[in-house]
């Protein structure tokens, strides 16, 4: 397993981060602890969840499955760095979501009941909350950093000037700020190039990246048209409107003897920014075949080609939209 820091900051991950959105809704519980056992002995050592995670189990599932695994030793709570998330509705109660001083604080000690842990190494804000003031948000953060609660913090689906914003009233408080931002990023979504990736680089944070696959079309969606979600209404209709694009990146894929998701997740790990893409395997097998993306190495020509079939915005802004 390869392994870098998160952004500036001493902490090391691995270069896959475990996604455990599926554990409850779609992968029992057994099945989950085989999976972070098996993630573990590859060296996966960054896992990521979120409060909210269970779906129709109800909030909180899936951390209760971590904890869970936590719960049954053998260091597998110090081999891990874990992250969870802040911000989403937790109950019909109107203080039980966003970024206020009460719901941080309550949110915290859920989590850290759930997950069966005293503390959370990276406390993601799942969202922006235009409503709360950065000085209360900062002030509740600190305070669990100081009760040894929380270790860092990052943050998930900010705008560039959100990570800006914060991060500069976190250095007037003297508080180390944002570590992290977590992400939308693939071949078919390259938005976060114009700001925030400028952003997270200017004040040394690792960038997380989700839905790596484009969820499935990059998967190679065009020869899987009759499995699962790429079955459903919604996926037919984003590959009928992207069908050329994929035509050309399968056959690419194909050129390269690679699978299209290891193509995808190389991709991703050839830009020095992103620290790891999410992998959110619902099975074992699903796990062990990601791992092939850290052997895939693509050339700058591959690479051009990429580009070609996927443009992206044109680079950092302002430069993509003016001179």
């Amino acid at each position: 397993m390869e392994y870098t820091h998160l952004g500036r900051f001493g902490v090391l991950v691995s270069r896959l981060c475990l996604g455990t959105m599926n554990f409850g809704p779609h992968t029992p519980e057994e099945d989950s602890h085989k999976i972070m056992d098996v993630a573990l002995g590859h060296g996966i050592n960054f896992f990521d969840t979120a409060n909210v995670f269970g779906r129709h189990l109800g909030v909180g599932t899936t951390e209760t499955i971590i904890g869970d695994w936590f719960a049954k030793g053998a260091g597998r709570r110090d081999k891990v760095v874990l992250a969870t998330k802040v911000y989403g509705k937790m109950s019909d109660w109107p203080n039980d979501s966003r970024l206020s001083a009460r719901h941080i604080r309550k949110a915290c000690e859920d989590s850290l009941r759930r997950l069966q842990t005293d503390r959370i190494d990276l406390y993601q804000m799942h969202h922006v909350d235009r409503e709360a003031w950065w000085d209360e948000v900062w002030q509740a953060m600190d305070n669990l950093v100081q009760q040894g609660k929380v270790l860092y913090v990052g943050s998930s689906n900010f705008a560039g000037w959100h990570i800006a914003r914060a991060n500069e009233i976190a250095r007037h408080r003297h508080f180390l700020g944002l570590v992290s931002e977590q992400g939308p990023y693939n071949l078919t979504q390259r938005t976060v190039e114009l700001e925030v990736l400028p952003a997270v680089r200017e004040y040394g944070m690792g960038f997380i990246c989700y839905s790596p696959l484009a969820g499935g079309l990059l998967a190679g969606a065009l020869h899987k048209v009759t499995e699962g979600r790429r079955n459903e209404e919604y996926m037919r209709d984003e590959m009928a409107r992207v069908r050329e694009q994929l035509a050309a990146w399968e056959s690419l894929c194909d050129d390269l003897g690679e699978r299209p998701s290891d193509v995808a997740l190389a991709w991703l790990l050839s830009n020095p920014v992103v620290t790891a893409p999410i992998v959110g395997p619902r099975t074992v097998e699903q796990l062990e075949s990601s791992l092939r993306a850290l052997d895939v190495k693509l050339t700058p020509d591959v690479l051009a080609k990429l580009d070609e079939i996927f443009p992206g915005p044109g680079g950092p802004a302002p430069e993509a939209y003016a001179w």
